[in-house]
């Protein structure tokens, strides 16, 4: 069944609803501004997450659901055909009958509430205290330390065992590295 055959007829069919679109891999951000070009109201779930990149924490988008955003449709005066062939987008989610099951107004509602990026929370942070770390630079290279807390933006306090006693220092976050 294709996107031009979704039946039509009860007073609902009239009433935006929110749907999932599955996207390419990697390419959902695309998706979501080529379907923004082309008027369609696209909610695209983000977080901010702190990844390690050239030596430096950086503060960076990711989506909230990789390969997936909603889209806001009707059954009866939107133009479900030029959704397929956007580029970024996969195919819009069905279940069982082939047809797009609508997803709840209030779980859209409360993502957007929620899931905005300047809602940085401890989630976010990229060390937890209490987190075994290793250290990658610097006169205690290769030691393992347990993460205590963020002192700015680039520094962190550190608990070292040296000396059979747990020793605090502060030291810049590029330094650490996740134990595995």
């Amino acid at each position: 069944m294709s996107d031009d055959d979704i039946p039509l007829g009860n007073a609902d069919d009239a009433v935006p609803r929110w749907y999932v679109i599955q996207c390419k891999g990697g390419e959902s951000f695309r998706a979501a501004e080529h379907l923004g070009n082309q008027e369609y109201e696209v909610f695209h779930p983000v977080l901010q997450v702190q990844k390690k990149r050239r030596g430096k924490l950086e503060w960076v988008n990711e989506p909230l659901f990789p390969y997936y955003l909603f889209i806001r449709l009707d059954r009866l005066d939107s133009n479900w055909r030029p959704i397929r062939s956007t580029r970024g987008v996969l195919r819009l989610v069905t279940f069982g009958v082939d047809l797009p099951v609508p997803v709840s107004d209030a779980l859209v509602e409360t993502l957007r509430q929620h899931g905005s990026p300047d809602a940085a929370d401890a989630a976010n942070v990229y060390f937890r205290a209490g987190e075994t770390v290793e250290i990658t630079e610097g006169p205690f290279k290769d030691l393992q330390a347990v993460f205590s807390s963020h002192k700015g933006e680039e520094r962190a306090i550190v608990l070292l065992n040296m000396l059979h006693k747990q020793q605090r220092l502060e030291m810049p976050v590029a330094q650490l590295r996740r134990r595995d």
